[in-house]
């Protein structure tokens, strides 16, 4: 009886020593979880990283076409504006007058004998300059240059500019005079009648 009790508490034993091999596996398991987890959590924070780059390319994206859509826009107003924003150019048509008003300016020369001939030399002056502002809308302005050049440098330049035309019926809408220097403000009205002929 006693080798009885003895075989079976040493087939107990040995059971027991035969299961604790398999005990670590079974930790040798929970570190492998553990460490699945963690790659889990790092693949889980790259998605993270990732997405938050993909929301600051889609915030890029969307300023891109945001710019896109108004270049556009605005090589649609330019095609469909061919006419320059600057302010247009009345034409002479029949049945239509065409009001050109201008500023000229004079001054008084220092040699003057009297403040009353300084102010009339400095409006004569003034209306001559209008009169030849006016004549420039009209019909244009000539311009002839000449240049010198010598040894490939500019030894002297020469432009001359020329208005020939017949002013007629030029009004002065107002004239003044201050520190030596006079305005005249003419304006002239063309109609098509003018130039019919």
């Amino acid at each position: 009886m006693k080798y009885s009790l003895l075989l079976a508490a040493f087939l107990s034993a040995s059971s027991l020593v035969a299961q604790t091999p398999s005990a670590p596996q079974t930790i040798g398991n929970f570190d492998k979880i553990n460490s699945l987890e963690t790659q889990v959590s790092g693949i889980d924070t790259k998605v993270s990283s990732v997405e938050t780059q993909v929301s600051g390319i889609d915030t890029k994206v969307t300023s891109v076409e945001e710019k896109l859509a108004s270049i556009e826009s605005d090589m649609a107003n330019m095609k469909t504006s061919k006419k320059p924003v600057k302010e247009a150019e009345e034409t002479l048509s029949e049945g239509s007058d065409v009001l050109i008003s201008v500023t000229g300016q004079g001054v008084a020369p220092m040699d003057t004998s009297s403040p009353a001939q300084a102010y009339a030399l400095a409006k004569r002056a003034a209306t001559a300059d209008a009169y030849r502002l006016i004549a420039e809308k009209v019909k244009g302005v000539r311009i002839d240059g000449q240049d010198l050049i010598k040894n490939m440098m500019v030894k002297r330049s020469t432009v001359r500019t020329s208005v020939q035309a017949m002013v007629r019926n030029a009004n002065v809408v107002e004239t003044t005079f201050k520190e030596g220097l006079c305005e005249v403000e003419m304006e002239i009205v063309l109609s098509h009648a003018q130039f019919a002929h």
